[in-house]
């Protein structure tokens, strides 16, 4: 009903809820040997726009922190407290004809090495396929970042069942039964980066990429409608979000808006902190949505349309806004200041920190390891030296390229033993609400 705010609870039940903040310590255990790769196409962590390498940042941080040995595959230019391998001097372009070889490079060049660890934690977009040929040894963690594509849901059929998959949310892991998960681990956030702010300005904040999926031009119009100034912190450089922007953005526009494009993280972040609150005005079934914690980490509540992991993220009537219409965006914006800034900070606090993210990988890597059919001191042999990092390159070294994964293909498959195929969403561990 238009412009009607309902106080609805989680379609999910409980689980969405789950408080997390009782959960035991982290005890002295054996550390791992943690191969962690990471897509090619961003440094980690990113200098702007970039959730993934966002968040496999703070993975491998945490980890490092707690005494594990990592070992971080990743482009150019990235930094870690865990040792770095970057085979390519620099990203690959995004469309140029080297691009899939570089990336294919990349992958392979992390995957000859997997002798040397106990776990291998994957959030590449190739790695799955070779870490299937494995054999689970050893066992290969791969972390599902995107949306349920045909193309994506084709893969992971022929995958699911050799590596372990990790849904980001309970919604995205319902959205495909088709296939097994090890478990269901929500991004974190650091929450030392985000001051939280109880006092607010008289505007609203657009972070995000401009794409008729998160509904850029619908923040526009729900801003105007609630006669507040927009702030948006946007992301235009691919072709398709430049058109999307001036087709259906621009018209829009008043002048008004600050538009600020693919700030540092700071000034992103100082958006966040003081808005009255976050549009998140998305049209898909949004994976996870790393802003939504970020912006409820500042104490700031999100206005979300109910789609995918929005009703796991968001505590309508709490911590934020479920809303179906405009007219519902528009209202919940005008009852935002009535909401306890408190209640946001606490729930990040309690759901989606660092700390809890890295205790589900954590746990999910032990029983993997204690598992695994082979000790680590029978693994795969290792691999030669790592190569020093090069410049991508075109042309003639793309049959090499190809050549090496047909072989390691062929080597892999030899070798391949299939585990039981796995069902089951993990339930809930521990119902209850923000404090």
């Amino acid at each position: 009903m238009t412009g009607r705010l309902s106080e609805r609870p989680s379609p999910l039940g409980p689980w969405a809820l789950a408080d997390r903040a009782d959960a035991p310590e982290h005890e002295e255990m054996e550390a791992l040997r943690i191969a962690v790769i990471a897509p090619v196409w961003l440094p980690v962590p990113p200098p702007g726009y970039g959730g993934i390498e966002r968040v496999v940042s703070l993975l491998v941080e945490e980890l490092v922190a707690r005494g594990h040995d990592v070992t971080l595959f990743a482009a150019g230019g990235s930094r870690s407290r865990a040792r770095v391998v970057s085979v390519l001097e620099a990203p690959p372009v995004i469309g140029d004809p080297a691009a899939m070889a570089d990336e294919l490079f990349h992958t392979l060049s992390a995957y000859v090495h997997v002798g040397e660890f106990d776990v291998v934690h994957d959030h590449s977009g190739i790695g799955p396929a070779l870490g299937a040929m494995l054999g689970g040894r050893p066992p290969v963690v791969h972390t599902l970042h995107g949306p349920w594509t045909p193309l994506a849901r084709r893969f992971a059929a022929l995958v699911h069942d050799r590596i372990h998959l990790v849904a980001i949310s309970r919604a995205q892991a319902l959205a495909n039964d088709a296939v097994g998960y090890a478990a269901v681990v929500h991004n974190g956030v650091d929450l030392t980066q985000y001051s939280f702010c109880p006092d607010k300005r008289p505007y609203l904040a657009y972070v995000g990429r401009s794409s008729p999926e998160k509904g850029t031009h619908l923040a526009v119009e729900v801003a105007h409608a609630a006669g507040m100034p927009l702030k948006m912190a946007v992301k235009r450089r691919e072709e398709a979000e430049w058109d999307y922007w001036e087709k259906m953005v621009v018209p829009l526009l008043r002048g008004d808006e600050e538009i600020h494009e693919e700030p540092p993280q700071a000034v992103k972040w100082d958006i966040l902190a003081h808005a009255t609150a976050t549009l998140f005005p998305i049209d898909w079934p949004e994976p996870f949505g790393l802003v939504m914690i970020e912006s409820m980490a500042c104490g700031t509540p999100v206005v979300a349309r109910p789609m995918g992991s929005v009703p796991e993220v968001v505590v309508h009537g709490r911590t934020g806004w479920w809303c179906d219409t405009l007219d519902d965006m528009v209202a919940a914006v005008r009852r935002a200041p009535a909401l306890d800034p408190r209640d946001s900070r606490r729930w990040v606090e309690n759901h989606f920190s660092v700390a809890a993210m890295v205790d589900g990988y954590e746990r999910l890597y032990r029983r993997l390891v204690a598992t695994s059919r082979l000790p680590a001191t029978s693994r795969l042999p290792a691999a030669g030296p790592v190569p020093a990092p090069a410049k991508p390159a075109a042309g003639p070294s793309v049959p090499a390229r190809r050549a090496d994964a047909a072989r390691l293909a062929r080597t892999a498959a030899r070798s391949g033993v299939s585990r039981e195929r796995r069902r089951v969403v993990p339930a809930p561990e521990a119902p209850g609400a923000p404090a």
